[in-house]
């Protein structure tokens, strides 16, 4: 009963919360209904006119999403225009009109769900006193719809009608708030039509930025064999030119310049094996994902701790969540001024899950570096997703989640 009475208890607070967004939606029915009667002679204000009703709107999915537990996503996408081209783009916008019904529904039915569930709390101990008091009321007086002028009135109807209260108490209260959430949920979520426009628009940009970085790594790795490896072979080539011109006349020299030309061989191969590794580290293949990490860990200038789980992953995955690492951990040596850090690796049936984390100062933004936009990037080539969490003073936590196939 303790624990009913309580969920009944928190239903009343949020349905009085409610009251927050139910009451200006409710003082709004009415510029609502004229702005729809007028809505071509105020077309160019309706922009102007939206904002209320959206910020009205983005309150209540908060609020809402806290009572079911999960996050009501947003619908609106950015403005793309101005004047009479936007005005008209909002008239056609699903989610307008989704939220004008929403405010219609929750302006009607807020003010009453809450005086329901306020109103049912002192009713019970009202009635349930009726007996102790009915015979002292003027004659026909009624009291919680009930007229009671008799003893065996007075000592059965204000139970069945406490009886009644508590059911409305314990049984309908939080099903109101929990159909009020669900109103919301209907009618501020985004539909299956604006779902699927920002799903392709996501993946629109996913693909430039996968191309773009596609295209960089490739200029990088161009770069680096013409500036690097070529260059060296170049110069090997021309001693071992020259070695081969001076071997009869003066050995010495031809053998001077052999070993110069082995030397730089030798730099070439080191250097192709650098650009090798930008492509596709052959520790993965050796040692796998796990033992890759731990060696990245066992390198770096501070303690690192890991948590990671063995395990194989498909191989554009497991590149893909090196990388991340290495450059996390770069990161962290470099700019975060941290005594520690963690990595967690969590190998899921469909998903690739890790966790990068210090002590450091935080504070990260990837808008100022090219690090962390560059982990952006690799991971929405794959079409995974980057969440970073970098309050000033208490660290950095960057999450990164990588589809793969079981």
């Amino acid at each position: 009963m303790n624990r009913l009475l309580r969920r009944s208890a928190e239903a009343t607070a949020e349905l009085v919360g409610a009251l927050r967004t139910g009451l200006p939606a409710m003082a709004g029915l009415v510029p609502l209904a004229a702005g729809l009667v007028l809505s071509f002679l105020l077309l160019p204000w309706l922009p102007s006119a939206v904002k209320p009703l959206r910020a009205l709107a983005n309150a209540e999915r908060r609020r809402a999403g806290r009572v079911l537990g999960r996050e009501i996503p947003e619908p609106y996408r950015p403005p793309s225009g101005e004047g009479f081209g936007e005005a008209l783009r909002l008239l056609r916008s699903p989610s307008t009109w989704r939220d004008a019904a929403w405010m219609a529904a929750h302006g009607l039915t807020a003010l009453a769900a809450a005086a329901v569930a306020v109103a049912v709390w002192p009713a019970i101990p009202f009635t349930l006193s009726l007996p102790l008091w009915w015979w002292a009321a003027p004659e026909g007086s009624q009291a919680a719809f009930i007229t009671l002028d008799s003893w065996p009135k007075a000592l059965t109807m204000p139970f069945l009608q406490g009886a009644l209260d508590l059911g409305i108490l314990l049984w309908l209260v939080p099903r109101l708030r929990r159909w009020q959430a669900g109103l919301a949920e209907a009618l501020l979520s985004p539909t299956r039509r604006t779902s699927l426009a920002e799903r392709v628009e996501e993946l629109a940009e996913t693909r430039a930025e996968a191309l773009e970085a596609h295209g960089a790594e490739l200029r990088r790795i161009e770069r680096d064999l013409h500036d690097g490896t070529q260059a060296q072979l170049v110069a090997a080539a021309l001693r071992l030119g020259l070695a081969d011109r001076r071997f009869d006349a003066d050995p010495g020299a031809a053998r001077t310049l052999f070993l110069e030309a082995r030397e730089g061989v030798e730099e070439a191969l080191t250097q192709l094996r650098t650009v090798i590794r930008g492509i596709y580290p052959p520790i993965l293949s050796d040692r796998g994902l796990a033992g890759a990490l731990r060696a990245l860990a066992a390198g770096q200038p501070i303690p690192v701790e890991l948590d990671v789980e063995d395990g194989r992953a498909p191989a554009a995955v497991e590149a893909a969540a090196y990388f991340v690492v290495a450059e996390a951990l770069t990161n962290i040596a470099r700019h975060s001024g941290a005594r520690h850090g963690w990595v967690a690796l969590r190998r899921e049936p469909a998903r690739l899950t890790i966790n990068v984390r210090d002590d450091g100062k935080g504070g990260a933004d990837p808008d100022r570096g090219s690090g962390l936009a560059g982990i952006r990037r690799r991971v929405a080539a794959l079409d995974g997703t980057t969440r970073l969490h970098s309050p000033d003073g208490e660290g950095t936590t960057l999450q990164v989640e990588l589809p793969c196939g079981s």
